[in-house]
Order: structure tokens, then sequence, then C-alpha cells
């Protein structure tokens, strides 16, 4: 046998393509007694057992053998009705080889080896594999335990535990359901947002503009009143003003009743599907269905007669302490600005009558000569438009809210009858126009504007000269002239001005039926008149503009409405809490119970009849789960006899093992060739192989394989397992 042959051996060839990693393939070198003659060939089968030969074949264990018929002769030797003959045969074989092949390893010669090492193999094959099938075998068993969990056990067959089971399964309903409603899982997080979201954009949504136009309510204050109208206020009118508006509030109260109530029937199904024990059982589960649904119907009654009660509630009773407060807050206010302009009034009344106590000091004479130079002069107005319709120039404005004069530029348009004003003549946008159509004019003296006492009026009257001041008024006593303000009081800077200011205002109001008053009114109707000043007293005893009036009242009524539907808002999800989700949890689950309790024990039984398909897959799942569970323990055995075997292994002897990675593939080249020269060293080779063998012998008669009282009449030889090792 060359060293290339056994390179290329078509078995080792093969051997690879088969078993890549070498942990079930063995190699027999068989009839080895044939090739005794032929020292070439025995020094390459040594070379071969002792890993020395090529790489490819160092990889795998080897053992020698001899022919068959040499061991069949050796069994058929011994004597007739030996129960022992074949391992006879067996040991006279090792000894054969042992004589040819002085050098091998003596635990790689006979058929004991080979027995020895093929459980070696399997061995080292299942501490590898074990692990594995074990790990995969528990994770089948887990799914199969998960599925019998899943799929209940067997029902007792009994009254009294069809009952017990119906019970349980109803405690399990129960959990489930609460787990739902209490921690949000599943829908129960929509209850929240019914009332956190879609509730109060209804309520906000509802068309309060279109209720408390100006023209609804007049429109609902006149048919309150009927033929009678109302005295002092349209309380009766405010009232069904009220009513209308809250009864809207009614439907989304409804609304939001059904939607609680279709989130609790979702949480009920979704509860009734998610309880493993309901799910064998699909009768039993669509009673409790329907148990529950019923009763969460019944709630749902009760919640829209609450919510509607509180809606009716708010209606039929209107607390007056809202229109109280809010009339004392609206005088204490008006209080209070009065407060402020009286006294701003009182500084600029001083003030101006100081200045005109210098001005009256001059002489009378000084004035009629300045009045005269004034007439000479001309108005120092300006003129513009086609026909001279449009005049322009500064006139002095009193302010209402401190009574001091500001110069302004005025600009007066005859042809539309309106008068305009800015506070700089370069201006483009007027500050205020004034129409004039809509006015009365009234020429009135300075003394009248000033509040002083009448010792002072008495003492300034022989010296009172011509007034340059005039007052524009509205037709309407409760209507204002500009912006805010009843009446405009003027003053020209000049008499000429004031004569064309208040000859061209007086044509416009006079062509449109407007009155035009001159100083020198009867003393009467200048007292009367001194009043209209547009102060804020003088604003508060004039008789109240109804239409006005009406618009306070129906703003004062909106915002106790919107106050009654914020709080409505808030009050509705309690009434549903308590007359749904509450009831939900406590009264629905009591009825369930009692109603289960109440069934016969043939309609219970009725109920929990099981469903075919999940009856088959229960069982199957058992038979699975016993197979698998007794296939795990027997795998088990096996892996810790493996195990047990491996330790054994290496607390013995120095063995010869398969060759290193790292060692030269020229060794086994080196021991052919030492061979065919002859030059080994067959006394070593023969002191190292009876010590091996004698190991090799001590070890099969520590795993069983002398003869001895537990052998009996067994054909092969007693393998039993290695003893656990000795710590």
């Amino acid at each position: 046998m060359q060293a290339p042959e056994v390179a290329s051996s078509r078995a080792l060839k093969l051997a690879r393509d088969i078993d890549p990693e070498g942990t079930r393939t063995i190699g027999v070198l068989s009839k080895i007694d044939q090739a005794a003659s032929d020292a070439k060939t025995v020094a390459c089968v040594q070379a071969i057992l002792s890993n020395k030969g090529p790489r490819t074949a160092a990889e795998i264990e080897w053992v020698a053998l001899i022919g068959q018929s040499v061991a069949i002769a050796s069994a058929q030797s011994g004597s007739v009705g030996s129960e022992n003959s074949l391992e006879t045969a067996w040991r006279a074989e090792a000894e054969s080889l042992k004589s040819i092949l002085t050098t091998a390893p003596q635990n790689k010669l006979g058929r004991i080896a080979l027995v020895d090492t093929i459980a070696k193999q399997i061995r080292k094959r299942m501490k590898v594999r074990l692990p594995n099938l074990l790990t995969g075998l528990q994770g089948k068993s887990q799914v199969v335990k998960d599925e019998l969990a899943r799929l209940g056990e067997s029902m007792v067959q009994s009254p009294e535990g069809t009952r017990a089971v119906a019970l349980e399964l109803c405690r399990e309903f129960e959990d489930k359901f609460l787990a739902h409603v209490t921690s949000g899982e599943g829908s129960g997080w929509k209850i929240v947002a019914s009332f956190e979201g879609k509730f109060p954009d209804r309520i906000k949504q509802l068309p309060l503009d279109r209720h408390f136009d100006l023209n609804n309510v007049k429109r609902i204050v006149l048919e309150a009143d009927g033929y009678q109208p109302y005295l002092i206020s349209p309380e009766k009118g405010l009232k069904s003003l009220i009513k209308g508006v809250l009864e809207m509030a009614k439907e989304p109260s409804r609304l939001c009743v059904e939607e609680v109530h279709r989130v609790l029937l979702d949480i009920v199904n979704a509860t009734a599907n998610g309880t493993p024990g309901l799910g064998r059982y699909p009768p039993f589960k669509r009673e409790i269905i329907t148990i529950a649904s019923n009763a969460l119907d019944t709630f749902k009654s009760d919640a829209k007669k609450m919510v509607v009660a509180l809606v009716d509630m708010e209606r039929a009773f209107v607390p007056p302490q809202h229109f109280i407060r809010l009339v004392q807050r609206r005088m204490e206010r008006q209080r209070r600005e009065e407060e402020v302009k009286t006294k701003s009034s009182k500084k600029a009344q001083d003030a101006e009558q100081a200045m005109m106590n210098k001005e009256q000091a001059k002489s009378s004479k000084d004035k009629s000569n300045q009045q005269d130079k004034d007439t000479k002069e001309g108005p120092n107005l300006q003129v513009a438009g086609p026909g001279g319709e449009i005049t322009a120039g500064y006139l002095l404005k009193k302010s209402a809210k401190n009574n001091e004069w500001s110069k302004r530029w005025f600009v007066l348009n005859e042809k539309s009858g309106k008068l305009g004003y800015t506070k700089k003549q370069e201006e483009r946008h007027f500050r205020g126009v004034i129409v004039l159509e809509e006015c009365n004019l009234e020429e009135i003296e300075e003394e009248e504007l000033s509040k002083t006492s009448k010792d002072s009026k008495k003492a300034n009257g022989a010296e009172k000269g011509p007034s340059l001041v005039f007052k524009i008024t509205n037709r309407v006593a409760y209507k204002t002239v500009l912006k805010a303000h009843s009446a405009v009081v003027l003053k020209a800077e000049s008499m000429a001005d004031k004569i064309e200011w208040v000859k061209k205002i007086k044509g416009i109001i006079q062509s449109k039926g407007g009155s035009v008053k001159s100083s020198n009114t009867p003393e009467g109707g200048s007292m009367r008149q001194s009043h209209s000043d547009g102060s804020l007293d003088t604003m508060a005893r004039r008789p109240a503009d109804p239409e006005e009036e009406l618009r306070w009242m129906s703003q004062e009524v909106r915002g106790y409405v919107e106050a009654v539907l914020n709080s409505l808002a808030a009050n509705v999800p309690k009434a549903i809490v308590l007359c749904q989700v509450e009831k939900a949890k406590e009264d629905m689950l009591n009825q369930l119970y009692s109603s289960i309790s109440s069934q016969s024990n043939a309609r219970i039984e009725e109920l929990l009849q099981e469903d075919h398909n999940a009856k088959r897959r229960r069982e199957k799942a058992q038979k699975q789960s016993t197979l698998l569970s007794k296939l795990t323990r027997q795998l088990s055995v096996h892996d810790n006899r493996a195990a047990a075997a491996s330790y054994s292994d290496d607390t013995s002897g120095p063995e010869s093992g398969p060759q290193s990675p790292g060692q030269s593939g020229e060794d086994w080249r080196s021991a052919f060739s030492a061979a065919a020269n002859g030059s080994a060293d067959r006394s070593s080779s023969q002191n190292e192989s009876r010590s091996r063998s004698a190991d090799s012998r001590g070890r099969r008669y520590e795993n069983g394989d002398a003869n001895g009282a537990n052998s009996g009449s067994r054909r092969t030889p007693n393998r039993l397992p290695p003893a656990p090792p000795k710590y």
C-alpha cells in the first residue's frame, strides 16, 4: 500500500462528502491477518492507527480487524454450548492483532475496540446533538402546554361541576371586563375621549349667535308678552329665550349617552372574545353577551332620563342672583366713570373760570372793537368745490372726558350734509363725522358750560360778551351725534368764523326739518338745554333706548346661558358615569351571576356544549404533551450518560487521539519509510502495546466486559453505563 493510495482512497472521499465534520465516520482496516507477511502494509496500517497517516485519514477514528473467517473459526473452536464463545473469539482476535501490529495502539485492535469506538462516536454525537434536540423538544412542549392552557381542562361531568365551570367563566369575564374599564385596556379610553372631546365640542357648536340675534330676541319677547307689552323689563320673554336655548343642550347629552353605550358594548364583546374559557363554549359566550347587552340597554335609558332631567332643572328655575350682580356691576362701573369724569371736569372748569375772569376784566369797549374788527375782516375759512359747497377751517372742540378745548380742522360738505374733522390739516382721514341731517343746532353762552356757583354768575353777568360757542345735538334725545357723545360743543376762533359756520350748518339742518336755537332763548329753555352737554349724568337721566336696553339684556342672558352650558358640560359626564359605567361595573355583573345561577342544570349543560374542534385540538395536544414528556425524559437520560462517559474518558489514562491541526502532514510518510527500512523500535512498541492493552482491559472490566454473574446467557458483551465520576 502506497501513501498516495491511502490519501486518494475512494472511501475517504465518500466519507468527506457525506460527513464533512467526521463525527459519524469510523474507519475499519480489515483482513490484517492476510497482509501480516507484508511489512510495508503492516507499517502503513500501524501509522494510520497511530494517527500518523495522511491528513484526511488522521481526522477519522480507525480500528483494525482480521478476516471474518478467522473470527468465525475462532468462535467455533470454543467449547460447544459456551455462553461467552463470541466474546472469547473477539479477545482471541485482539491478541492475534497485537502480535501482528506490535506498534499500533491496543485500544484500536479487534471488534471489542470497534464496539468501544462506535460507542464513543455515538456519545460524541449525542453530546453535540442532544442539547439542541432537548431544547427543541422543550420549546415544543411549552407550546403544547400553552395550547392546553388555552383550551382548558376537560369539564367535570356532573351537575355541580357544570355549574362551577359556568360561575368560574363568569368570574373570568368579570376580571377581564373590569380590567378594560378601570385600567383603560382595550376601548376603555374611549369613554374619557367622549367626555373630553366630542361632547364639549357639540356644546360649543350650539347656534347661540342665531338665537341671541337682536331680531330673534325681539320676536321672542313680543311673542311672550302678547298684546300687553312689558312695563319695565321683558322678564317673561328672556325666560322663554333661556328655556329655548337650553333645550338645545339635550341632544348633545343624549348623543354622549349613546356613544358611551356603544363603547361599553364594544368592551363587553371584546371581553367575551378575549376570555379563553368562553372560547370553548360559544353558546355560553353568546348568553353572557346577551345578558350584559340587555343590562346596558337599561342603564342607557336611565342615563338619558338623568341628563334630560339635568337640563330641565336648569330650564325650570333661573336664579336672579346672576342678573342682580350684573346690574350692580354695571352701575358700579358707571359710578366710577362718573367720578373720574367729574374730577377731571372740575379741574378743567376751574382753569377755564380763571381764564374767563381775566378776559372779563377787560373793558367792553375793547370787545366791541374786536368784534367790529372781526366783522370787517371777514371769516378766516377756506372754500372749495364747484359751487363752494365745501368749507374748511379750525374750530375748538370741547372734550367730554376732561372738559378741555382742543383745536381741530373741520370740513363741511353742504352737498352731503356731513361735518368731519381731523387733528391736523394735513391728515386725509376723518377722525369723526357728524351727519347734520339728523341733528339740531343750538347757540349757547360760554357761561353755561362752566359749573360755577350763582354768586360767580351774578358777579360776571354784567360783563358778559358775545359767545363764540355753539352745540350740535341729535334730534332723538337718546341717540348719539359723534361716536359715543350725545352732543358736540364747538367754539369758533372769531365771531366772523362763527357766523359763517352757523349760517352754513343752519341751512343744512333746516332743509331737513331740524331745529335751530339761538342764544336769546328764554331762561327756562336755556336752563333746560344747559343739561344736554353730553355728560354721563345727563345720559343717565335721559329715557333709555328700548332697543339698546334689549341688546344689553340679551348679552346678560347670553352670559348666563353660557355659564349654564359650561356647568352642563361638567355635570353630564358625571351623570353618565353614575348611571352607565358604575352600574356596568356593579349591577351588570350582579345580574350576570344571578341570571346564570337561576338557570337549570339542563340549561347550563346545554350552554356549556364544547366546540368539537376545540375538543379535538385538546385531545391532540394532550397526546403530544405525553409523547414529548416521555421522549424528553429518555433523551435526558442519554444525555446524562453521554456526559458521564465523556467525563470517564477524560479522566482515564492518556490515549492517542486524532492528529492535531498543527501537526505536520509529513509524519505519516516518515512512518512508512521507517517501516520499510525495518528501523522501528519493536521492543518499545511492544511495551507500549502491553501497557495500553492492560489499560484497555482494565477499562473493559470496569464497563462490565468480564465474564461474571451478570453476563447471563447473552451472546454479546454486557455493556453497562459507567459509574458517575467521584469528586
